[in-house]
């Protein structure tokens, strides 16, 4: 199967089944055989066709006599394939670019279709360096085509940031993001781990601001790499690793992580607390519970025990049972469309119901809280509806809590006890974190 052949059938997916692309390219690929050099270009293929789809739309309406939204599936998709890989792919030939999409037609049952394929590509290549002008009389519209994003996106982000800052957002959301490891001082430092993973060819630099974290470039396949199989690394972004880091769990401590999976805070609370004291890591499923399990044994912690439960749901048990109880609350995600670039796809309204759900989890994880403990609310998301409302609510009808304030590297800096990280300010993933303390 060729790499193009295996993204068309990705895009697919996403398109038909609303399946998440990183959900869908990984069994994709390890279906088709693809590895190394292909199984890169397949997953370029489909988070850039995923990444500027309205763009690349745009183009299309410009040199198709049809309007994309009406062509027939898979045209659309082979079309739109074929554009990101002469506009964006420079080491690729257009008319590589051409006669493979032609075939991709021709492969699925297009043939007739073949002919327009052709045409509208190579109008394309030809035109590519005086590519026609996108309309910019509407700022929200302009912004919505230049970088696809939705346009009420667009708008609520220019109401929180202006049109400068929210142009940054929506462009470090169409960049590759940094593939970030966590070190796991259980077994190694970050001088160890960088001069093993540089003799294996892979290029490492320190994060910028997080200390323990690294950032790697030429790594391939991470889970075929002798320091990960040694559990010598955790793959996490910079700012979920910092949650850990803001709740202050020390060794010994009692803790609760009320919405765990995949575990990455979890671990990250055994790595402070040097492996000593109980993390009780919770999911309602079983399949994710087992993920933590194996988590957990290949970096070599032990005290982790998993648990099923809703964050919603009482337990009366561990009510003022934990020094430390930490929420990573579901979210829309929209702090990470540059690693889930379908994530902008989501609909206003299917947002609606998440602040209920959040304020739900959040009120229900307080009463674990013992006096004096932390509680620590977190998504990935940077709107405030999901974020900032819903710990203000939290904290105005409930007197026994308040803002801890906590200080981080620049450029985050001091806080007043919250803080929205951004990945054009702060080279991270869009991240919310409060820390909160429960009264003696």
């Amino acid at each position: 199967m060729s790499a193009r052949r295996t993204a068309l059938e990705v895009l697919r997916r996403c398109r038909t089944n609303q399946a998440w692309a990183d959900a869908a390219l990984g069994p994709a690929l390890r279906r088709d055989g693809l590895t190394g050099a292909d199984a890169a270009l397949c997953s370029r293929l489909v988070y850039g066709v995923l990444q500027n789809q309205a763009l690349l739309d745009f183009y299309l309406a410009a040199w198709c006599s049809q309007k994309p939204e009406h062509l027939q599936p898979p045209l659309q998709d082979i079309l739109r394939l074929g554009l990101y890989q002469i506009l964006f792919l420079d080491k690729i030939p257009v008319s590589a670019a051409v006669n493979e999409s032609v075939e991709l037609a021709k492969s699925c049952g297009r043939g007739a279709a073949a002919g327009l394929v052709n045409a509208v590509l190579r109008r394309a290549g030809r035109e590519r360096e005086a590519l026609p002008p996108i309309p910019d009389k509407d700022p929200v519209k302009y912004l919505s085509t230049r970088y696809s994003h939705p346009r009420w996106l667009v708008k609520r982000l220019m109401l929180l940031l202006g049109r400068e800052e929210a142009e940054a957002f929506l462009a470090a959301d169409n960049t590759p993001p940094p593939l970030t490891v966590q070190v796991n001082p259980l077994r190694t430092t970050a001088e160890d781990l960088t001069a093993a993973l540089t003799a294996l060819g892979v290029t490492v630099q320190p994060h910028a601001w997080v200390p323990g974290c690294l950032e790697l470039t030429g790594a391939g396949d991470l889970t075929a790499l002798e320091p990960f199989r040694n559990g010598d690394f955790l793959v996490q972004d910079a700012a979920a690793a910092l949650v850990a880091r803001i709740a202050g769990v020390q060794p010994g401590d009692r803790v609760l992580d009320v919405c765990a999976a995949p575990g990455g805070k979890s671990f990250s609370a055994a790595f402070a607390m040097d492996n000593q004291g109980s993390i009780r890591s919770c999911d309602l499923h079983e399949n994710k519970l087992k993920r933590i399990r194996e988590g957990a044994a290949r970096l070599g912690i032990s005290c982790i025990e998993t648990a099923s439960a809703d964050g919603q749901v009482f337990r009366p048990e561990w009510e003022g049972a934990f020094d430390t109880v930490l929420v990573d609350a579901p979210c829309s995600g929209l702090g990470i469309i540059r690693k889930k670039p379908d994530a902008r796809y989501k609909r206003a309204e299917d947002l609606f119901t998440l602040p209920v759900v959040q304020d739900a989890i959040l009120r229900n994880a307080a009463r674990y809280v013992r006096p004096g403990g932390t509680l620590v609310y977190s998504t990935c998301t940077i709107l405030p509806e999901e974020n900032q409302q819903v710990t203000g609510a939290f904290l105005a009808e409930t007197p026994d809590f308040s803002l801890s304030p906590f200080d981080l590297p620049d450029p985050a800096g001091t806080t007043e006890g919250e803080i929205t990280l951004w990945p054009h300010r702060h080279g991270t993933d869009g991240f919310y974190i409060c820390r909160m303390t429960r009264r003696p």
